[in-house]
Formats: structure tokens, sequence, C-alpha cells
């Protein structure tokens, strides 16, 4: 038996796991590594790597790819995969079994897809596997349209090109929620051996499909459209859209095409899909540099709209010109409000609201999206973050309420029901029809984000997101929320704080007279604390990354379009007040 060195000053935890995998039925070629880092004396990336065991997220299963049970390679895979199948046969005795699989761009993700189908198969479970890869959005439709119980799509979203992940899905195509996830890590955690994870594909459970999703899930989408009359007369729009050399490319241009957009610019330098994602720094459209290039195709071809989206397509960014008749990057809180009140006047003047319609969005994306809501007498529901409870509450209202959209601020909407993520690709879609409508009335959409804040109020939102690395890491998020928890801060730039909402212990309470009122949401680390001016804070530690993010909202009265800059930079200067008091800067 191999064991390891005790001149390394490791936890017994790390010490315990390395000799699992040094002496486990691994291949040659990991056990290589972890001697190559043992000889090194690397304490810190030995650490990282076998600390603990991946565990699922608001993202599911997501990690820097690599050696040990917290990293992301052949066997953390493969036992996700087992125990999801075990789970799968628990849940559904004596049935034959169908789960469906999709991969995006990266590094790995082809191999990990096959690595899916091949443990799901050996377990006896059917699998529809796409044979290229496809947008997330597009396996969530995959498993609703083959009657799947489940679906796993490989992809790290928007992280780096070193990570990968693994999201799994339910019956209904949505992500995993309470017990689901919790009893899929119950299952994988009693795999005590490698040798109990079945990686002997049976090909004949195995079957690619391809060309018939796309075509069901593109005329699907098209279905909603709600001016095709506007984009009739507006079919040249100029479009550029990059994938940022992800899945995109393989179905938002046809999808653009089918609802009748004729000038749709494919940005050749990041068309090519690449794990590498050789062009930008990172692949996330909501970094202004990721779209640079684009936008420098768009000031070339005098476009009207840019769209770009991440490598598994469920997030998009959109940059559109100014007054000024610049190009300006619009924050997902900007494009989700933009989005939801199109389709609310849309549907407003088709006659198509009569009071059982309703939007969603999560708690940390902007309040304006509720104003626009009560105006045309739309119910709203606010979830926590994360579309899984998105999709949650639509498939407790399915058959009763008709769900138009929903979407959150980290670039993420939903458009219709027969998806349940957030989906990219329909979204572009409707922000080119809504580019189409605003332009058809011979306005903009900035001009129409204008007219926006006019009827509604200037809402205007930061995020910071701290990076914690390794276990170290982890634990000053921890501390952190702890503090704020126990001890907020009794002003906020000027302003009292009122309330607090702990999501994870189900309160919400009120900081003046101490009253507690119990909050009916599912259990998550979550924090929000609101001033006396309506300013709104909230923290949240990732599900699926090493890092603490902190929301601030501000908002004001803006009389008119003339007074927008001058309300706008007040507001940039409260929120930096917010910051500093908080001593976050």
């Amino acid at each position: 038996m191999e064991l390891v060195p005790t001149s390394l000053h490791l936890e017994d935890k790390v010490k315990t796991n390395i000799s699992l995998w040094l002496n486990g039925n691994y291949d040659e070629a990991t056990k290589a590594e972890i001697k190559s880092l043992i000889s090194a004396n690397n304490v810190e990336e030995l650490t990282n790597a076998f600390y603990k065991d991946l565990e699922f997220g608001t993202g599911g299963l997501r990690g820097i790819m690599g050696v040990g049970c917290n990293k992301m390679n052949k066997y953390t895979i493969g036992a996700a995969t087992q125990g999801l199948a075990n789970y799968l046969k628990i849940c559904y005795p004596n049935q034959n079994i169908k789960v469906a699989i999709a991969y995006d761009s990266r590094n790995n993700s082809k191999y990990f897809g096959d690595i899916t189908a091949d443990v799901f198969s050996a377990n006896g479970i059917s699998v529809f596997l796409f044979s290229e890869l496809r947008p997330t959005p597009e396996l969530s439709f995959a498993i609703r349209y083959f009657g799947c119980q489940s679906g796993v799509v490989i992809t790290a979203s928007h992280n780096p090109k070193e990570y990968n992940g693994y999201k799994a899905y339910w019956n209904d195509g949505a992500q995993m929620i309470d017990p689901h996830d919790v009893n899929v890590i119950n299952e994988v955690t009693k795999i005590k051996d490698v040798a109990d994870i079945k990686f002997t594909r049976n090909s004949d459970l195995v079957k690619y499909v391809l060309d018939e999703v796309d075509q069901a899930y593109i005329e699907k989408t098209a279905s909603l459209s709600v001016s095709p009359e506007a984009i009739k007369r507006q079919n040249n729009l100029k479009i550029v859209y990059t994938p940022i050399h992800g899945t995109g490319v393989k179905v938002v241009p046809p999808m653009l095409h089918k609802f009748g957009f004729t000038n749709v610019n494919v940005l050749a330098s990041q068309s090519e899909p690449d794990g590498n994602f050789p062009t930008v720094v990172y692949p996330n459209p909501e970094e202004s540099e990721a779209l640079s290039l684009a936008i420098d195709e768009a000031k070339k071809i005098d476009a009207d709209l840019v769209l770009a989206t991440d490598p598994d397509a469920d997030r998009v960014g959109i940059a559109v010109k100014n007054i000024k008749n610049e190009w300006q990057l619009l924050n997902g809180n900007q494009t989700g409000s933009l989005l939801l009140y199109y389709l609310l006047s849309a549907w407003d003047k088709a006659g198509k609201l009569d009071g059982n319609q309703y939007i969603v969005k999560t708690i940390v994306t902007t309040d304006i999206i509720d104003k626009i809501a009560i105006k045309f007498g739309v119910d709203y529901f606010n979830t926590l973050t994360g579309f899984k409870y998105i999709a949650g509450i639509i498939r407790d209202l399915e058959g009763k309420k008709t769900f138009i959209a929903g979407g959150e601020e980290s670039y993420g909407y939903l458009v219709g029901e027969f998806v349940r993520d957030k989906d990219a690709v329909s979204a572009c879609a409707f922000i080119a029809e809504m580019t189409a409508w605003a332009k058809d009335k011979g306005t903009s959409l900035y001009d129409l984000l204008l007219d926006m804040y006019v009827e509604f109020g200037l809402f205007k939102e930061k995020l910071i997101s701290i990076t914690k690395k390794g276990k170290t890491g982890a634990e000053e998020i921890k501390e952190m929320m702890k503090t704020l928890r126990q001890n907020p801060p009794a002003y906020v730039a000027g302003s009292p704080l009122l309330t607090m909402y702990d999501y994870e212990n189900s309160v919400q309470k009120d900081l003046k007279t101490g009253q507690i009122t119990v909050l009916d949401y599912p259990k998550s680390d979550v924090l929000q604390f609101i001033t006396e001016d309506g300013t709104k804070i909230s923290a949240r530690p990732s599900g699926t990354e090493p890092k603490i993010k902190f929301y601030f909202s501000v908002n004001s009265p803006l009389d008119s379009k003339d007074n927008f800059e001058k309300i706008d930079n007040l507001l940039a200067e409260k929120i930096k007040l917010v910051i500093t008091d908080l001593k976050l800067d």
C-alpha cells in the first residue's frame, strides 16, 4: 500500500483521500500525477484537490479540471453519474429510465459527456446523447421532448477555461432542487470505491440525436413570437452575433433566421468552438472585454444590435447605440427589464393579458420589474438565486397560470415554459424582435430604456464578486457571512437599515423592533438588507465557485430623459458610499 509521506504537512482527511486514490482502481496516469505533486511537496495543490468532494450548488457540479476528489475528472464525473443512476433507479423502480446528455465547447466536455453516457448505459439506463455540442437550454428542451426522467449537460458556463462542470436535471427539464440534489449527493457519498462505478458502455442503450431536436426546439420557440409583422418590416435589422467560441453558433443564427431576420452577421474571429477561448480573457458576456471584437464589427457595418452568448448559450449580453450614437453595453438588469417590458406591452396590445399571466425574477434582480408587472396587472414572483427556483414556480403553476417570461440579473432569461432553464438562444431571438419592434416605432432600445426609467423610476444596480481560493478562502467567506448576520451595520450611506432577510434561517427581522417574521423560501445562505431610503444590499456565497457576491440596488425618480446622466451619476456615487460603509472597497 502506498502511503503519503509523513513529511507532508497535510490534514488527515486530505491524506486519507490521497491514499484512497493512490491505492484504488484509478488509472496509472492519474496516480503518476498525484505522485508528482507529492514529490514537488505541493501542499497547497494537494489540499485543494483532496480536502473535500465536489458538491452540487446552484449550478450543479463545477470545478477546475485535474486529479483529485475536488476536481473535475473522469472519476468525479463517473461517481456523480453513478450516484444519479442509483437514485433514478430508486425513484423509478422497474421502469425504462431515459436520460439526455449534452456538452459544450470546453476542453474535455465531449470526453466527459461520453463518460456520462458510459455510466448511465452501463446501469441499464437509455441515453439520448447529442452527437455534437449543443446549448444548455436545448438539453432542457430535449429532456421534455423525449420524456426523460433526468438529463445532464457538461459545461462550466462562463467560467475560465480551466473549469468544467456537470449540471444535473430532473424530469421537468429543470436543474435539480431539494430533495433530489441532496439525495443524489447522498448516493454519491455511498460510493466508497471506484470499482463501484460502472464505466463499460452498453452501446445498445445509447442513441445519438441532433437535427430532430434542433428543428423542434427552433419551431417551438418561433411559435411564441408576438411581433411578427414588425419583424417583416424590419427584417433587414443589422445584427452582429458572437458565440464567444461556444455552442450558440450551432443554434442562434438558425433561430434568428426562423424569426425572420435576414441580416445576421456571425463574428468570424469568435465563431469557431474552442475550449481555450483564444480571443477573450473570460468567455463571459457580462465582461465588456468579451464583447469588444463584436462591437468593433458593429461599428464597421453600422449595426443595430450586438448579441453575445456564453459557451453553453444560457446567458446573453447585448450592446446598443445610446443617445450619443455610441455603442453601450446593457447590464443584465437593464436587458431583463426591457425584455419583460416589451413582452408585457406586446401581450397587452394583442389583447392577450387576462389576469392569468405571471412573470418571475430572483430576489437580487432589479425591482423595477415588479413595478412593470403591477402596471400591466400581471402577477410577479421573486425567488432565490438560481434558475432552478424560477423553474420550480413554473412547475407549481403549470396548467393553472400562463408563464410569460422570467430572468435574473446575471444575464439569464427565459421566454415561454417549454424550456426550464435560462435560455440565451430564445432570448437572442426575442431581444432582436424587441429591437425590431422599437425601430418599427421610430425609436431605439436605449430610448425605450430611458422611457421606462421616467415611467417607473431609475433603478441602478452593481455587483461585486470577491474571490477566495481554496479551503482557507471558503472559511473566510463563511466568517464574512457570520459577521454580517450577527452584526449588521446600523446605517449605510446615511440611511438606517430597517429590515434583514435571512434566507438561511428563514426569517425576516425588523432591525428597529426586533420583530421576526417567518419566510416561506427554501433555505439558502443569503442575506438581504433594506434601508429606509429603499437601498437594497444582498450577500450570497456562490454555490459553484470560491467567491462571495454582493449586490447593490439604489433608485430615484427620474423626471425626464434629459436628467438621466445627472441622476445616474448621483446613484453611482451612492453605491460607492454603500460599498465604503460595508468596508468592501
